[in-house]
């Protein structure tokens, strides 16, 4: 559920969705840190750029997302946005938070490239 402002303010492709999530609150499900910055002709009737918004669907939908957040840990994550209709769709995946020993495999794959190109650039500057 959008305000005029929000709207007008995606509608000019300033939308960031790269720190939100949504989660399911009191039966609702709603979307968390999502930027939509103030639309620059609406001074009266602005908005907050980071508020929650409620997000509307279907009890069924929100009844089985529900169940696969609980019981598995996952999050749920808003991939895109887009206009249908005249009305903002958007669309969610469900992504699982990684486990500790996967975090360090990252490490270690980053800290042997960093390495690598160190040697590299070594060799060429002799």
């Amino acid at each position: 559920m959008l305000k005029g402002s929000e709207v007008k303010g995606i509608r000019d492709g300033k939308f960031e969705l790269s720190d939100a999530y949504a989660q399911i609150e009191g039966g609702q499900l709603v979307l968390i840190h999502a930027f939509i910055p103030p639309y620059k002709n609406a001074v009266t009737f602005g908005h907050e750029p980071k508020r929650q918004r409620k997000l509307l669907a279907h009890r069924s939908e929100i009844d089985h997302i529900e169940g696969k957040i609980s019981q598995r840990g996952y999050t749920l994550i808003p991939l895109r946005a887009y206009f249908k209709n005249g009305r903002l769709k958007l669309e969610l995946g469900l992504g699982k938070a990684k486990d500790h020993e996967d975090r360090r495999e990252d490490i270690k794959e980053r800290e042997q490239k960093r390495e690598a190109r160190a040697a590299m650039s070594r060799r060429r500057d002799q």
